[in-house]
């Protein structure tokens, strides 16, 4: 069953997939400087290598003082972090792999590193890290706008390098889903509203801005949460209908796939029906959409933030909705982080191989 579902191609816009596996974005401190080295570019060759249909790279920063808040994260503006991806996506091709980088812009996220401090202030809605927590100053008009070209600046450059698809950071808490959310957006002004899609304004101009930036044809996705990282229990959209207005929003503005992140697929996204996040996201929409959240191991990853480890975990409940076309495609995370051979392991039937997800592959390019 495993072959026969997750391993059918899928032909979108442009995105031509030899299976439904997509390697899910993951935060890797391994470039200098934000400058990709060649062993990043191995690290994504290898799952292209190993039967991954499309892989969705770490973040990577847009053209702001702060899009990110660690030196070691790759950026995705300047001529040597440009030629660094240039050699990514070659890698990956060298594979017949197809790629996609995530542009990214963290907001107001305090740093990991006491340390550091960004060239600019930090950018947020209304200089709130979370509810009631003041962290700098909100973006000005100016702020926005540069913002909003910095990302179709890094969509432009991704796909003259080569890349296939982009895909925006729109989830988590970041400063795309900062302007989401009621608890850190409390403008007045174009860029803040009482209601959720008024809030998306932000994101439906990004995204504008990068169709323009592209092209009609070129596949754009957008990754979405109802969760934060500042609290796990935030649920901007209570109900379908409030769902249904938030995502038009997007769709309209230019989205074409929904990556729609819970930390556990297979929690029902509201009560009196099993559908997950993507599910209903498909079913409001009618666009393609993207389903993550601990796809095949025992544990999601806070618990590995936390230091626990995951086991293989069974795939039958995750074909069982992909087959019914709850979903598009399975966004695969830790376990690739781990394991680059997943993919091909789990075609072949060879899930006695499949190994255990350790916190440590967390510091590692396996």
């Amino acid at each position: 069953m495993a072959a026969e579902t997750l391993f059918r191609p899928f032909d979108f816009k442009g995105l031509h997939l030899k299976n439904r596996i997509v390697m899910a974005p993951m935060t890797r401190s391994f470039s200098p400087g934000g400058v990709v080295t060649e062993e990043v570019a191995q690290y994504y060759k290898r799952r292209a290598a190993a039967e991954v249909g499309l892989i969705v790279s770490e973040g990577t920063g847009v053209g702001r003082p702060a899009s990110l808040n660690d030196a070691n994260v790759p950026r995705f503006h300047g001529e040597k972090e440009l030629a660094g991806w240039k050699r990514v996506i070659e890698a990956v091709h060298e594979a017949d792999g197809v790629m996609a980088p995530q542009l990214w812009h963290v907001g107001a996220v305090r740093s990991r590193d006491p340390a550091w401090n960004p060239e600019g202030g930090y950018d947020s809605p209304s200089g709130l890290s979370s509810p009631g927590h003041q962290f700098g100053e909100g973006m000005s008009e100016e702020d926005v706008a540069d913002a909003i070209q910095a990302f179709a600046t890094a969509a432009a450059a991704a796909k003259a390098l080569g890349f296939e698809s982009i895909e925006l950071h729109g989830a988590h808490g970041y400063l795309i889903d900062q302007f989401f959310w009621e608890g850190t957006n409390e403008r007045e002004d174009a860029y803040g509203s009482k209601d959720l899609p008024g809030r998306a304004r932000f994101a439906a101009d990004i995204l504008r801005a990068v169709r323009a930036a592209v092209g009609p044809d070129y596949p754009v996705i957008i990754r979405i949460s109802q969760w934060k990282q500042q609290d796990f229990t935030v649920k901007m959209a209570e109900t379908p209908k409030a769902l249904e207005a938030w995502l038009t929003a997007l769709t309209d503005a230019g989205a074409d796939i929904l990556h729609c992140s819970q930390r556990r697929f297979w929690e029902p996204e509201f009560e009196g029906s099993d559908l997950n996040f993507a599910g209903w996201a498909k079913k409001l929409t009618g666009v393609p959409t993207i389903t993550v959240g601990s796809v095949g191991l025992s544990g999601d990853f806070i618990g590995a933030y936390g230091g626990e480890a995951s086991q293989p975990a069974s795939l039958d409940e995750l074909l069982r909705r992909l087959d019914r076309e709850e979903f598009d495609l399975v966004g695969v995370g830790r376990a690739l982080l781990q394991d680059p051979e997943w993919a091909k392991k789990v075609h072949e039937g060879r899930t006695d191989e499949l190994l255990s997800f350790e916190r440590a592959a967390m510091g590692k390019l396996y």
